[in-house]
């Protein structure tokens, strides 16, 4: 017997009763779902609107897992990527999943533990259905987010989107997945990995560090907090015995054992807290992680993000890249390459973006880009691809 999707949904409720507060876990469903949501992935009969990846696999360099009969997300010999997904950036998501399996030297060896918001447009059990589509052979685990577990802590932000409340689900992933998970790249969706994700994830974390970041202290920190926040002779003092520095939270690796042994999703619910109280800083889901880690941050290489490229859509400004080797772009900022490309009016380095995604609609050829000398940068696909 097929199960209807209002009895499906009604399973979910009843899980949620019986599993912790912060999320649901999704394998796989046994039916083919046909949702009709145009825009957002799903054509109107149901199909994806993404096109299948390339089947990437393990070269026979690639070590064999001694764990593969027991349950892949607990496996401590593979990558773990933690990543949201959403309707909204889903385009962002696969392209973002695709470049890391075409440059990975062990695709097998990767899994994705993907966070969903438990009331988005496109439900959790349709996007766990696309990314099985799209992605056949991938290691994955979709969660689904229980957004009442922040809704209440998140303050107004300068921009709207930086409310959402899948923005903080990197503040819960210690909760979020599996116990046996102890260690997890975060990734955002609008990136595209350009090197071999294993050298970032064999990054140690020295000492008592919880994260590694790209650090940037030639940033002006003191912005990142309201002057209410730094007249407070007490609160000020939070930064006295460190050397803070802005890094960006859309790359980072997590030690979670050290993560739920300190209790770090709390510290950062603290500031939260205080925020809702006292208005001591702007910026969405950034300010209470740099109040909690700045200064005790493992520096990774600026390779490693390269950030700031969505640049801002008012002013129609673009960016160019950061000096030095490159092997993550990342499209933080207001301005997103998907869009810029659909509009007709791409940024230089949004043609980087293109030949990993994997998006397909009748005016859109997938993977239309490629290295040639017709290409708008030449001279990077030799050093990128």
């Amino acid at each position: 017997m097929i199960p209807s999707r209002q009895s499906a949904d009604v399973l979910l409720i009843l899980l949620s009763l019986l599993l912790p507060s912060y999320c649901l876990g999704i394998r796989s469903f046994p039916t083919r779902v046909v949702d009709a949501v145009n825009g957002l992935g799903l054509g109107p009969d149901g199909l994806s609107r993404f096109a299948e990846a390339p089947d990437y696999r393990n070269g026979a360099e690639c070590p064999v897992s001694s764990n593969r009969e027991y349950d892949l997300s607990c496996d401590t010999s593979l990558v773990h990527i933690a990543m949201t997904l959403d309707s909204k950036y889903l385009r962002g998501s696969m392209a973002a999943v695709h470049s890391v399996l075409r440059h990975a030297s062990c695709p097998e060896h990767v899994f994705f533990h993907f966070i969903s918001a438990e009331f988005d447009p496109v439900s959790p059990r349709v996007l766990n259905q696309l990314v099985r589509s799209t992605f056949p052979s991938l290691n994955f685990k979709v969660y689904i987010f229980r957004e009442d577990t922040v809704i209440n802590l998140i303050s107004s932000s300068i921009r709207q989107a930086l409310e959402n409340p899948l923005n903080y689900a990197r503040s819960y992933l210690g909760d979020i997945l599996d116990r046996c998970v102890e260690r997890v790249i975060y990734l955002d969706s609008d990136v595209v990995v350009v090197d071999d994700i294993r050298k970032l994830w064999d990054i140690p974390l020295s000492g008592s560090r919880i994260i590694g970041a790209p650090e940037y202290c030639h940033t002006n920190f003191t912005k990142y907090f309201t002057e209410s926040f730094w007249s407070d002779p007490v609160l000020s003092r939070v930064f006295g015995s460190r050397n803070p520095c802005y890094f960006n939270t859309g790359v980072m690796v997590m030690d979670l054992v050290r993560w739920r042994e300190g209790n770090y999703r709390k510290r950062i619910e603290n500031w939260m807290e205080l925020q809702r109280k006292r208005r001591i800083y702007d910026l969405g889901s950034l300010p209470p992680f740099l109040l909690v880690f700045a200064g005790n941050v493992e520096p990774i290489d600026h390779r490693w993000n390269q950030h700031g490229l969505g640049g801002d859509n008012v002013r129609g400004s673009c960016r160019s890249l950061h000096p030095g080797p490159v092997s993550l772009l990342h499209w933080s900022g207001k301005g997103k390459p998907w869009v810029r490309l659909d509009a007709k009016k791409p940024c230089t380095l949004d043609h980087l973006w293109e030949p990993y995604d994997l998006y397909r609609a009748e005016d859109h050829t997938v993977g239309s880009s490629s290295p040639s000398s017709s290409s708008p940068l030449p001279g990077y696909w030799g050093y990128f691809l």
